[in-house]
């Protein structure tokens, strides 16, 4: 083992837990649900909503927030920073102890009222207990040009895990390898043939497309995400069986991935065509092979429905 390996608290926590003969939460064992839940709720206010929720209740929040641009009625508040860590706040409160939080955001801070994603990683850092491990790039191709800066190719994700047990599966995420390159990995006898047939490690950056007018999965929601990067980021993060919660859903993309992926789901927003938009979305993403979805008419219900099953 490197000395690199041995200063880094989370290879010595891993070393350990393994000398005891103890699972990491990132190497837990799951299996698919033979029902998922999913609650969606429109026209609602994400403090209202995350009030509701139980404490610890939650393995990962999927927030793509405003940003404060004034876009729109739902993009403009004085008071962003303290609203943001209001929210915040209570995403701490309902995480599991393994649990994720996967924050979107941008770096171009247009003044102290922005919602720029600087503010609110000093926020989190300073006053929150949420730990920071990784800022994913997400890199795209295409997008729009510009004449007085270097055109923009790229958002970035920041991951923050509740506490240091937090879940990760990276195997559910490789990037196979090219077969010249895997043959070529399998005829070192340095490296692992196992892990080398998994595939690569994604890296935190991620060249994923960003979505054209005409694409499949365009609902008619300003800042849709693809389907492609959130499956990324609900593989590694949860596991089947959790419940994962988009209270900025827009489109709802979060909660057609949560089915595809046999987790459960929570879907709010203040915009009242978030149903819509999440039929328009399923239909054009029809899971296949997945275990059947059930809706719940609130989030308690949905709970409710989990503790139920799991009595049984």
């Amino acid at each position: 083992m490197s000395n690199r390996s041995h200063r880094n608290p989370a290879h010595r926590m891993l070393n350990r837990m393994r000398r005891e003969g103890l699972k990491h939460s990132s190497e837990r064992a799951s299996t698919m649900p033979a029902t998922t839940y999913h609650c969606v709720l429109a026209s609602t206010d994400c403090l209202k909503l995350l009030g509701r929720l139980p404490d610890r209740s939650v393995q990962l929040v999927v927030c793509d927030p405003p940003y404060n641009l004034d876009i729109a009625a739902w993009d403009r508040r004085t008071d962003y920073v303290e609203w943001a860590l209001a929210w915040l706040g209570q995403c701490q409160r309902v995480l599991a102890p393994s649990g994720n939080l996967v924050l979107f955001g941008g770096l171009q801070y247009q003044g102290a009222g922005g919602g720029d994603l600087q503010e609110l990683m000093y926020a989190i850092r300073h006053q929150l207990e949420l730990r920071l491990v990784n800022l994913i790039i997400w890199h795209y191709r295409n997008g729009m040009s510009a004449h007085r800066f270097f055109a923009n190719r790229h958002e970035e994700i920041a991951w923050y895990a509740r506490t240091r047990r937090y879940t990760f599966n990276l195997d559910a995420v490789r990037i196979p390898y090219s077969t010249e390159v895997e043959r070529a990995y399998l005829r070192d006898p340095r490296l692992n043939a196992e892990t080398v047939k998994k595939g690569k490690n994604p890296t935190n950056v991620w060249e994923i497309p960003r979505l054209g007018g005409n694409a499949l999965e365009r609902v008619g929601h300003p800042t849709q995400k693809p389907a492609a990067l959130i499956e990324r980021l609900v593989r590694a993060l949860s596991n089947p069986g959790d419940v994962v919660l988009d209270f900025f859903a827009g489109s709802g993309v979060t909660a057609v991935v949560a089915e595809r992926c046999g987790r459960h789901s929570i879907a709010a927003d203040r915009d009242a065509a978030l149903p819509d938009y999440l039929e328009q979305l399923r239909a054009r993403l029809a899971p296949e092979d997945v275990a059947p979805r059930e809706p719940c008419e609130s989030p308690e219900a949905l709970f409710a429905r989990l503790q139920s099953a799991a009595r049984a």
